[in-house]
C-alpha cells in the first residue's frame, strides 16, 4: 500500500508572533511539524508496517519546509516531496488543495493522510477539498482504520461520545483525528561531526543491550 502523508509546517507552539505585513515575522520564531499531520504520520507507518508499500511525505513552503520531511524521513518515511512555494501563506484551503493535488497525481497511491486541521489557521478544510480535486472517495475524523482488499473499514468520531463505523473504497484521502495512535518523538543530534560522534556515543552507551 502506498499512501501519500501531506504534512504542512507551523510555527512552534510557544512561538511569540509578531505581524509582517500580512503574515508574521519569521525570522522571530521556530517551526515544527504540525501535531495533527503527525499521527496521520505514524498512522501511514502502522499501515505500511502491517501491509507493506511504502510512505511518502509530502510538504508545501518555503526552503525552512526541508527541515520538516528530513523529521518525517527519520521518523519512518520512505521519501519526501517539496512543494517549493514562498507564498504559500496566502493560499485559501482550495489553493493550497489544488497544489497538493497537482504534485500528488504525478505519484503512485492508494491512500492520502491529513491531519484533522492545522495548528495555525485550523481551517480544518484542505483534506475535504483535496478529495474533491482528486476525486476520490473522503472519510473525516478518523479514529481507525482497516484495510480489506480494495476497500477500508473506518471508526469515525461523532459528537457526544458517539461512533460511526463506515467502509469506504480505494484510493481515497482521510483526515485523521488527534490521538488515534502514540507518536514516536524523534531526537535529532545537532553540532559539529565531532561532536555529534560524541552525543552518539554517549547515548548508545545507555541503550545498548546484551543479547
Amino acid at each position: 500500500m502506498n499512501i501519500i502523508v501531506c504534512i504542512k509546517q507551523v510555527p512552534a507552539k510557544d512561538a511569540p508572533l509578531s505581524i509582517a505585513g500580512n503574515w508574521i515575522r519569521e525570522s522571530d520564531i521556530g517551526f515544527e511539524m504540525n501535531e495533527p499531520d503527525s499521527y496521520a504520520l505514524e498512522e501511514a507507518l502502522r499501515l505500511k508496517e502491517k501491509h507493506g508499500g511504502e510512505v511518502i511525505a509530502l510538504s508545501m513552503g518555503p526552503e525552512r519546509v526541508k527541515q520538516t520531511i528530513k523529521e518525517a524521513l527519520a521518523k519512518g518515511a520512505d521519501r519526501g516531496i517539496h512543494i517549493a512555494d514562498d507564498n504559500f501563506a496566502q493560499l485559501d484551503p482550495l489553493g493550497s488543495a489544488k497544489s497538493i493535488a497537482a504534485a500528488i497525481q504525478q505519484q503512485k497511491h492508494d491512500l492520502v493522510l491529513t491531519g484533522l486541521q492545522s495548528d495555525d489557521h485550523g481551517f480544518g478544510q484542505t483534506g475535504v477539498l483535496l478529495a474533491g480535486v482528486l476525486d476520490v472517495p473522503h472519510a473525516t475524523i478518523i479514529m481507525a482504520i482497516e484495510v480489506d482488499g480494495q476497500k477500508l473499514k473506518l471508526k469515525r468520531e461523532l459528537e457526544a461520545g458517539w461512533f460511526q463505523h463506515i467502509e469506504c473504497p480505494l484510493p481515497a484521502v482521510l483526515t485523521i483525528q488527534s490521538g488515534i495512535n502514540k507518536t514516536k518523538k524523534t531526537e535529532f543530534l545537532t553540532g559539529t561531526p565531532k561532536e555529534v560522534a560524541s552525543k552518539l556515543v554517549e547515548k548508545l552507551k545507555f541503550e545498548a543491550r546484551v543479547i
